[in-house]
C-alpha cells in the first residue's frame, strides 16, 4: 500500500458492500454539493474523543457506544431521538458508578443509515430485487423503482444528521443530561422493573453519593460535570464517496478529518487490507475502529492495526469484538494475547449483538437476550484470564418500546416479536432491556472490582 494518502486514494482500489449507482454524473454532482457544506463535527472535538478513548485504552475509563442498527427517514423525530439519548444516558450513570470511572459515550447517531448485508439479492415469493442497504442507498418497500440506489439519498443524510446533531449537543449541554435527573429516571425503571430488587442496592448507593455530594457543595448550579456532559457520534464508514465528500484538512493542525463523525469504523465485511475502506481510513486523523469476527487471523490484524495507527497512538485504533456467546472465548484469546504481546496501544470493545441473531420459528430475525448476555460475560472472561483490559461495549439499542430482542425481564417470547417489530435493518435491544443490561453490567463490573488489571476502572 503506498504511503501517499488523500481522501480519494481509496478509488481505483476493490471496494466491498458499495453501491453501483445507475447514473454516475448525479453521483458526481452529490458529492461536489455534500464537499461545499459546513462540517457535521469539529476537528477539536474527535481529538478530545481520542483523548478520552486513550484514557480507556490505559485502563482508566470505559467505553459505551449504542444506538440504532440503522438510521432511517421514516423513523426521524425527535422524541427518538431524545429517548435513544436518555437511555444512553441512563445506562452511563449505571456503568460510571458500577465501574467507579468515567464513561465516554459514544452515539450510533447522526450518521448511521447505511448497512452492510450478507447478499447483493433479496427474494421474496420467487421475486428476486437488490438488497436493501440501508436508507442511505435505497429503500425498504420491496419494489424495483424503491430498490435502485439514489444518489441524493446522501443529501438528506447529510441534513438529518445535521438535525440530529444540533439536538444532541442541545440535550447534552442544556441541562437534559443533569445527573439527578438522569438518576430519577433510573429509579423509575428500579421500581417498574421485574428485577428491580437486584438493582435497588444500586441505585440507593448512588442516591447516597449524590447527597453527599451535595453536603459538599457540589450542586447542578455550581458544579457543570453534573448539569452536562460529553456525548459524541459514530457510524460505520460504508459509503466512502459521501466520507470523503466530508473530509477536511483542519486549520489548527493540518490534519484531515473526516467531519461525518467523532468516530468512524470498518465493518467485519470490509476490513480487508488491499482494499479501499482501510485505505481511506488509514489516512483520517479521527479515531477509528475496525471489527473482529470469527475469521479475523492474528496476523491479518496486526497488519490492519500497524496500517491504521502506525505510530501506536493510544486513542487512535478500537478493535469491536463480535465473536458470538459460543465462539467469544474460543476466537477473542489469540487475538487479545497477540495484542498484548506486540505491546499495542489498543481499546477492546465488545459487540455482543451481530454474532447472536438467529431466525425465530415464526420467522422474525431476533437476539436472545441471554446470548447477548453470555458473550458481554466471555468477553470479561477472556480480559481477566490474559490480564488485560476489556474497554467497552457496543449495542445496537433503540429508546422506544420495541420487541425485537427475546428476553430479558419483561420475557419477550417468540410470540411477542410480532407487536412491535419496527427495525429496518437488525434486532434492537429496547429501552428496558438496554438499562437492565447495564445494571447486569454493573454487577460484573463490580465483581472484577477486585481483580488485576481491572480494579482501576473495573472493566467493560
Amino acid at each position: 500500500m503506498a504511503n501517499k494518502w488523500s481522501p480519494d486514494s481509496w478509488r481505483g482500489l476493490p471496494v466491498a458492500q458499495m453501491p453501483d449507482y445507475p447514473v454516475q454524473s448525479v453521483v458526481e454532482d452529490v458529492e461536489q454539493q455534500l464537499g461545499k457544506f459546513p462540517p457535521l463535527v469539529f476537528a477539536g472535538e474527535a481529538r478530545q474523543l481520542k483523548r478520552s478513548l486513550a484514557q480507556v485504552a490505559e485502563g482508566n475509563a470505559f467505553l459505551l457506544q449504542g444506538g440504532d442498527c440503522a438510521e432511517s427517514f421514516a423513523e426521524f423525530h425527535p422524541d427518538n431521538i431524545r429517548d435513544t439519548f436518555r437511555v444512553l444516558l441512563q445506562m452511563a450513570v449505571v456503568l460510571t458508578f458500577g465501574a467507579a470511572c468515567p464513561v465516554v459515550k459514544v452515539g450510533r447517531m447522526a450518521g448511521q443509515f447505511a448497512k452492510p448485508r450478507s447478499s447483493n439479492i433479496e427474494t421474496i415469493d420467487g421475486v428476486e430485487l437488490p438488497s436493501y442497504r440501508g436508507d442511505m442507498v435505497n429503500g425498504m418497500a420491496f419494489t424495483e423503482a424503491e430498490r435502485v440506489p439514489d444518489p441524493e439519498r446522501l443529501l438528506r443524510v447529510y441534513n438529518q444528521s445535521a438535525s440530529t446533531l444540533n439536538l444532541l449537543r442541545a440535550f447534552a449541554q442544556g441541562g437534559y443530561a443533569d445527573l439527578h435527573k438522569v438518576h430519577q429516571w433510573n429509579l423509575g425503571f428500579v421500581e417498574d422493573s421485574a428485577l428491580g430488587h437486584r438493582y435497588q442496592d444500586l441505585a440507593n448507593r448512588l442516591d447516597e453519593t449524590l447527597a453527599f455530594m451535595a453536603a459538599c457543595g457540589l450542586t447542578s448550579e455550581n458544579a457543570p460535570q453534573i448539569h452536562e456532559t460529553e456525548f459524541y457520534t459514530a457510524h460505520e464508514g460504508l459509503l466512502l464517496n459521501y466520507e470523503e465528500s466530508m473530509t477536511r484538512i483542519d486549520s489548527t493542525s493540518g490534519d484531515w478529518y473526516d467531519t461525518s463523525a467523532h468516530m468512524v469504523w470498518i465493518g467485519d465485511r470490509t476490513r480487508q487490507l488491499d482494499h479501499g475502506h482501510v485505505e481511506f481510513m488509514r489516512g483520517i486523523s479521527n479515531p477509528i475502529a475496525f471489527k473482529a469476527g470469527p475469521t479475523l487471523d492474528p496476523d491479518d490484524m496486526m497488519r490492519l492495526i500497524d496500517t491504521l495507527n502506525p505510530t501506536n497512538e493510544a486513542g487512535r485504533l478500537t478493535i469491536i469484538s463480535r465473536m458470538g456467546a459460543d465462539g467469544v472465548e474460543d476466537g477473542l484469546p489469540k487475538l487479545v494475547r497477540r495484542v498484548k504481546n506486540e505491546g499495542r496501544k489498543i481499546v477492546w470493545v465488545c459487540d455482543p449483538m451481530h454474532g447472536n441473531t438467529i431466525k425465530a420459528d415464526s420467522g422474525y430475525k431476533t437476539r436472545p437476550f441471554d446470548r447477548i448476555l453470555s458473550e458481554v460475560r466471555g468477553f470479561f472472561n477472556v480480559h481477566d484470564a490474559e490480564g488485560t483490559y476489556a474497554g467497552g461495549v457496543h449495542f445496537e439499542m433503540t429508546g422506544q418500546d420495541v420487541t425485537e430482542c427475546t428476553g430479558g425481564a419483561q420475557a419477550i417470547s417468540d410470540a411477542n416479536l410480532q407487536d412491535r417489530y419496527h427495525t429496518h435493518c437488525d434486532p434492537r435491544l429496547n429501552a428496558k432491556q438496554s438499562l437492565e443490561l447495564a445494571f447486569l453490567l454493573a454487577e460484573i463490573l463490580k465483581e472484577n472490582r477486585g481483580t488485576e488489571p481491572q480494579r482501576i476502572a473495573a472493566q467493560s
